[in-house]
């Protein structure tokens, strides 16, 4: 089955888990379209939640399909946040943020009672660090950043729109680093990176999952901590 099938799959699982009365943290992304699409669906046949997005992206098609989207100040707390991931190990740790949405994405699964992630089965790995990890910056820091992840073998790469510089909702600069050959805990270069001033996140989400949905084939294989 494809991935875009897999994605499926695993999206029309995770939404099992929403109520009615929920307040659900809507992630961004190719997998969470699905999921916004399905919740769409449930509100039109009745499902009565608010949903606070993770980004532009989402708040704009969520509201297109009628679902009441608020904003995280109103919710005060989320029961439930359904996001995708760029890369899942088996230890529950992420890396997210190809779409950019990385520091919204982050301050909504800390304000969640309960985090699900769905991906399809290529986002499984043993390991973190194929995919390039994102960091968000501040502007006005992004080139001295640059030159200090250069310095610790991190081969940074601002992201670019076209011609233009990639800028995320909040206006700030992303940049990517190779984390695959270093030999560094996530943890100890989680803390290293949010140290260095200009660095508002990073797309390491270690802690906050509580149950991974993959779609592999036909079916979804729940894996919970």
């Amino acid at each position: 089955m494809s991935a875009v099938n897999e994605k499926k799959v695993a999206a029309l699982e995770a939404v099992k888990y929403i109520k009615d009365g929920m307040t659900v943290g809507l992630g961004t992304g190719s997998t969470a379209f699905f999921m916004i699409e399905a919740i769409g669906e449930m509100v039109r046949n009745g499902l009565e939640i608010k949903a606070v997005a993770t980004s532009y992206e989402t708040e704009k098609l969520a509201k297109k399909l009628g679902i009441n989207v608020i904003t995280l100040a109103e919710a005060k707390r989320l029961d439930v946040t359904i996001d995708g991931a760029d890369e899942v190990d088996g230890q529950f740790q992420l890396i997210k943020g190809g779409g950019g949405a990385l520091l919204r994405e982050k301050i909504v699964a800390h304000n969640s009672d309960f985090n699900i992630i769905i991906a399809d089965s290529s986002k499984q790995v043993s390991r973190l660090g194929k995919f390039k990890l994102p960091i968000e910056t501040i502007p006005f820091a992004t080139q001295l950043i640059i030159k200090e992840l250069e310095e610790m073998n991190l081969h940074p790469v601002q992201r670019m729109r076209g011609t233009d510089d990639y800028k995320t909702d909040e206006n700030n600069d992303i940049v990517d680093v190779d984390i695959w050959n270093t030999d560094v805990k996530l943890t100890d270069l989680e803390h290293q990176l949010k140290n260095i001033p200009g660095i508002v996140e990073t797309g390491l989400f270690l802690t906050s999952t509580d149950l991974v949905i993959i779609g592999k084939g036909a079916q979804a294989i729940l894996e919970k901590k």
